[in-house]
């Protein structure tokens, strides 16, 4: 068994997933995978089992209903633990986060708690546009400005763990429900004493289907976001 864990969730991800798969194993570094799915009326669930069968490195998880991005992670979060993984990696299942940064992840990890592929500290890049670009690099700059971290971006799945280092986090104190997941992960994660390192990636467009994103999730963020503040 490899000492990484690489996870990603999918929901409708059919005409990307084998593309993501082969680019990891492409890698030429010894990790295991593990998918989660909830239940992806596109049938993305079929394409993964089918792969599982001649991946020993592959491990699919299938629910029954759609649970949500946040339980799919928290539930990866603790399979990496319960199965002694010592660096655990998320990462987007539409290709949008480039696996040839894990190495240097990995890297990363060896000495440090935590790491996120970063498209907003110096040196990334985004290849998203208009107001989609707008609104989430003014809105990355408001998280770190209201919870005075030092953090170039919250929105992103594109972490790394050192589970030996964060034996005592849990995950499940994280109450945020969707993509303010991530914003509120970093946060405890500082309350904890965790140093956030940051190296810079190339955010890629999604190459097939649409964006999972609800348009409701900048409220849910705001109203999230003011919760913290107000914890604080």
């Amino acid at each position: 068994m490899s000492k990484t864990l690489i996870f990603t969730a999918t929901y409708n991800e059919k005409e990307n997933i084998k593309n993501l798969l082969d680019n990891l194993n492409q890698l030429q570094i010894d990790i295991d995978i593990l998918v989660i799915d909830d239940n992806s009326p596109d049938k993305t669930w079929e394409i993964l089992q089918e792969l599982e069968k001649n991946n020993s490195n592959l491990k699919v998880i299938v629910r029954k209903d759609k649970c949500g991005l946040d339980t799919a992670h928290k539930l990866a979060f603790e399979y990496a633990k319960n199965n002694s993984y010592e660096k655990f990696i998320s990462m987007d299942a539409d290709l949008s986060h480039d696996p040839n940064e894990i190495p240097k992840m990995i890297s990363i990890l060896e000495k440090s708690s935590f790491v996120i592929g970063s498209r907003y500290t110096k040196g990334g890049k985004c290849e998203m546009s208009g107001h989609r670009l707008i609104l989430s690099i003014i809105g990355n700059k408001f998280i770190k400005k209201i919870l005075r971290i030092n953090c170039n971006e919250f929105t992103t799945s594109y972490r790394g763990f050192n589970l030996l280092k964060l034996k005592e986090f849990d995950l499940n104190i994280v109450k945020s429900k969707g993509y303010s997941f991530f914003m509120e992960t970093i946060y405890r994660l500082n309350k904890h004493g965790v140093v956030i390192n940051e190296i810079p990636i190339h955010f890629r467009n999604r190459r097939h289907g649409n964006s999972k994103i609800p348009g409701i999730e900048i409220f849910r963020t705001l109203k999230n976001l003011f919760i913290l503040y107000f914890e604080k």
